[in-house]
């Protein structure tokens, strides 16, 4: 029996498999470092009208 073909078979499995669950956490890492973005803007933002706030009252 030849079993250097089913070996090399269950390898491209195996790393297909790996390849998969890896674009799988690329996707998802992804989509939550668009998220924290966004709230980290948002938050970046808030603070600095906060700032602007007191700042203008001293002019008034």
């Amino acid at each position: 029996m030849d079993d250097s073909g089913q070996t090399s078979a269950e390898f491209i499995l195996l790393f297909g498999g790996i390849i998969v669950v890896v674009l799988l956490a690329i996707y998802m890492y992804n989509s939550y470092m668009s998220d924290l973005s966004g709230e980290i803007a948002s938050r970046e933002v808030r603070e600095f009208n906060n700032q602007l706030s007191n700042i203008g009252r001293y002019f008034k």
